[in-house]
């Protein structure tokens, strides 16, 4: 209840600086298990792509120092997310988002495993997971304000989501994990060209 009503409330607020414009909305799930991982390059891709994905909530991976803070931990829990070691992650690094899945949850991912606009090799995450999960990844990629003073000279945000990535069930495991971590490099490197062209 407490995810749906910030999320509405967040909607509000970040419309004032512009609406997000959204393109390939027909890859967005319906229902069902879904890794999203998304291009990250400030917080403000963290909110569009939540609320876009309303009324469907996004269970985040987040780094677990946002959960040392007593408010910060409880603002986190409200929102879905979930703590990360980044350092040296164990085994529920896996073993929560594999949780979220099989209740047929969504669990977002930023794959770069940082903010940056530069390009940085994909961490092993999402592709993991989804291979132990056998969940789909959606790779989604954004462009627009990722700071507050973008916010405040209205450079628009877009979305753009891409086709659903399989694991390839007819070779080996680590050989389909392989395959998948290309070929969602790939799609991100190509979406995040598309969208910036729209």
């Amino acid at each position: 209840m407490f995810y749906n009503f910030a999320g509405n409330v967040v909607k509000i607020i970040l419309s004032i600086f512009g609406r997000v414009r959204e393109y390939q909305t027909e890859n967005k799930p319906e229902s069902g298990s879904y890794i999203i991982a998304c291009t990250h390059t400030g917080w403000v891709d963290i909110l569009w792509l939540g609320v876009a994905m309303l009324p469907k909530q996004i269970h985040y991976m987040a780094k677990k120092e946002l959960f040392k803070n007593a408010f910060l931990k409880t603002l986190m829990n409200g929102l879905n997310a979930f703590p990360v070691d980044r350092e040296n992650p164990g085994p529920s690094t896996i073993k929560i988002p594999r949780k979220l899945l099989r209740e047929g949850k969504m669990v977002g991912i930023f794959p770069s495993g940082t903010r940056t606009d530069e390009e940085v090799p994909l961490k092993r995450g999402a592709v993991t997971i989804a291979g132990y999960s056998k969940a789909p990844i959606l790779p989604v990629a954004y462009v627009g304000p990722n700071n507050f003073k973008d916010l405040f000279t209205r450079v628009k945000p877009k979305l753009i989501y891409g086709e659903p990535i399989y694991l390839n069930e007819e070779v080996k495991k680590k050989e389909a994990m392989e395959i998948m971590m290309k070929d969602l490099d790939e799609a991100l490197k190509r979406l995040k060209e598309e969208v910036k062209s729209k």
